[in-house]
């Protein structure tokens, strides 16, 4: 599970912005808590702010950081890949004369899937240059002290006190400057850093804020669909839970697919005829957006509610109906339904969920940019009000948000577009 992320001088975050699925002391559901030796860890966290407030910027940064764990060893192989040195650029804060020269910083504590009793602690710094710093520290779950497992500075000699003698020695001389230890360590086979490696390529990213993205998921096939009718079963089970007209799917392989290219295929929902006992066939790309959608959010879903983990969804309420969006959350929320104790990381605009019917304050986060064009992140467990009050539990969140006593909410100005300025549109 991950406790918390915290990242640095990243678009337009310039500061040091903390993102803490610790459970505060907060009595609301307390369902909601997980607790792992001396932790008590949040299984959702959902994320408002106004548009270009930097609600996406946090689901960037966390996926930069996994990225480059995942990628880092590409960095120095043929120019001619997808994942060459470009790939990941540094994106400082460029607003500010000292930040957009200055490292980025990436840190998580996090708890491993098979839970093994410790708690770790990785991070790294990066600048144009490559890899500024990298360390990775370890607790036992009633400790409180970390332990270091590998500490690297840029111009001093690597510290290994928790990596076994009979790797060192290739870990320095392989490694390079725009590479992770941690991605090279995996590919070296070093136990520890197989697992840490592991932990962030389980992670799951979902964008539907970008069209292109939208496209590229609504096309993608839960594992097992286009060969296993059980398999399609359960996926028309699962649509019918709010798209009661599909039945089944077929699926055919489309003639001609180019040799060494996977094989394409045709995609029908199938939909019963109303007053008989047949059957239409619909293309899938003629299903509504939401039900493409939910199709999208299959696979991951399962694929987290099955083995632990996070998913971090970037625009969770776009073409869901607010009902169905909730009832996507009380899917993490509820012990039943998510045993193996997965996470939700969201950003949305959906105020009709900022409800202490469905989440504790700790778990509502929002962003906010000042006048100089740098983001905040602050939770509403922390927000103080008027008269430095704090915000009570059975406040109307979603009223009081909407009102703007939270911040976090666009600065609205009449749109004018008859104007004397604009007469040559009348």
């Amino acid at each position: 599970m991950l406790i918390q992320f915290k990242f640095k001088n990243f678009k337009s975050f310039r500061d040091e912005t903390i993102l803490d699925l610790s459970a505060t002391k907060v009595t609301e559901h307390p369902h909601h808590i997980v607790t792992i030796g001396k932790e008590k860890i949040l299984k959702t966290a959902a994320i408002y702010g106004a548009n270009a407030s930097g609600k996406t910027n946090v689901y960037d940064a966390f996926g930069y950081m996994s990225n480059y764990v995942t990628d880092s060893i590409n960095f120095g192989r043929a120019k001619d890949t997808d994942k060459s040195e470009s790939y990941l650029t540094p994106l400082p804060f460029l607003l500010d004369t000292a930040s957009k020269d200055a490292p980025t910083l990436f840190e998580v504590y996090f708890t491993l899937n098979n839970y093994n009793g410790k708690i770790y602690n990785y991070g790294f710094t990066v600048d144009n240059k490559g890899v500024c710093e990298e360390w990775l520290n370890y607790k036992a779950e009633t400790g409180r002290k970390y332990f270091p497992i590998l500490y690297r500075e840029r111009g001093n000699e690597i510290e290994f006190p928790r990596i076994p003698k009979e790797y060192r020695d290739n870990l320095k001389v392989s490694l390079q400057e725009k590479t992770l230890i941690v991605s090279l360590g995996a590919q070296l086979k070093v136990p520890i850093l197989e697992t840490i490696y592991d932990w962030f390529a389980e992670l799951l990213f979902l964008n539907f804020g970008s069209p292109n993205l939208n496209y590229l998921l609504s096309i993608q096939t839960p594992p097992g669909f286009t060969k296993d009718p059980e398999v399609r079963k359960e996926v028309a089970a699962y649509l019918s839970s709010f798209d009661h007209g599909i039945l089944d799917f077929n699926v055919e392989e489309v003639p001609g697919s180019e040799p060494n290219k996977p094989q394409k295929y045709s995609i029908d929902a199938v939909h019963q005829v109303k007053g008989s006992d047949e059957t239409a066939k619909i293309p899938l790309g003629w299903e509504s957006a939401g039900t493409q959608k939910m199709f999208a959010l299959y696979g991951p879903l399962k694929k987290v509610l099955n083995s632990g983990g996070v998913l971090f969804v970037d625009e969770l309420n776009a073409r869901l109906h607010p009902l169905l969006v909730r009832d996507f959350i009380i899917t993490f929320l509820d012990e039943k339904t998510n045993p193996n104790n997965a996470q939700l990381i969201f950003t949305t605009h959906d105020a009709w969920q900022l409800s202490n019917d469905l989440l504790r304050r700790d778990e509502i986060w929002f962003t906010a940019k000042d006048e100089n064009g740098a983001s905040s992140l602050y939770s509403l467990v922390d927000f103080k009000g008027e008269n430095a009050a704090t915000i009570r539990k059975d406040e109307n969140y979603a009223k009081n948000y909407l009102q703007g006593k939270y911040g976090a909410i666009p600065e609205l100005k009449k749109i004018d577009l008859v104007s004397e300025k604009h007469a040559e549109y009348k």
